[in-house]
């Protein structure tokens, strides 16, 4: 039995978060339970209140879940997280659990199963749920491919993007593709145009091809 948990739950929408909150509090292993509805929120409540416990969402006003993992991971490395989205997506499933998730719910699975994973979690488990098939295990075996410079300076979010880019996708599609906004898609191209050294997304999405990405 685990004991003391201090849980955190991230999530933008506050019906979400309380209804998990109410739950959880009446779970003996659980001893105080934080919100936060950013990415900011999150990575400074998990740091001060040295929660153990992590339920995050993919999709915050403020930026990725994934990437506010491995940011909370780094400072906190003792954290369990565990993804509850509704981004049934296997690249973001294997984003998530290369970033140091220990496990990858969606939204819709049953409450008492979402609070088992918790406790799982919390016991140093993995969970995945029952969506999540074996061709994400496989790609967690495959080492990522080492890219030339400047490609290499791509976080793993970018290089996503930037491959959808190149398929000849639009902001919108892109945007919808990763449970995004396009407002996020646009800045995390800025950026990415900017690493890169090009202009515009026709000299980007070319210089992707030609190394493979998108193919």
């Amino acid at each position: 039995m685990v004991h003391g948990g201090r849980i955190l739950i991230v999530d933008d929408h506050p019906v979400v978060r309380r209804g998990l909150r109410t739950m959880l509090e009446g779970e003996p292993w659980v001893s105080e339970v934080f919100e936060a509805a950013t990415v900011a929120e999150a990575v400074t409540l998990a740091v001060t209140e040295r929660v153990e416990v992590i339920a995050m969402d993919v999709t915050l006003p403020d930026g990725d879940g994934v990437d506010a993992t491995g940011r909370i991971l780094l400072s906190c490395p003792e954290a369990k997280v565990l993804m509850l989205t509704m981004a049934n997506d296997e690249e973001i499933v294997v984003r998530a659990l290369r970033a140091g998730a220990r496990g990858y719910l969606l939204k819709d699975t049953d409450p008492d199963a979402v609070i088992d994973a918790l406790r799982t979690v919390a016991q140093g488990g993995v969970v995945l749920g029952p969506g999540i098939g074996p061709s994400v295990l496989a790609s967690l075996n495959r080492a990522p491919a080492e890219l030339p410079a400047p490609f290499n300076q791509l976080t793993a979010r970018e290089r996503d993007i930037l491959g959808r880019l190149a398929l000849g996708d639009t902001n919108a599609r892109i945007a919808r593709h990763f449970g995004l906004s396009e407002k996020t898609i646009r800045n995390q191209l800025s950026g990415i145009f900017a690493k890169l050294g090009v202009a515009d997304r026709v000299q980007a999405a070319l210089l992707a091809r030609d190394i493979g990405l998108g193919g």
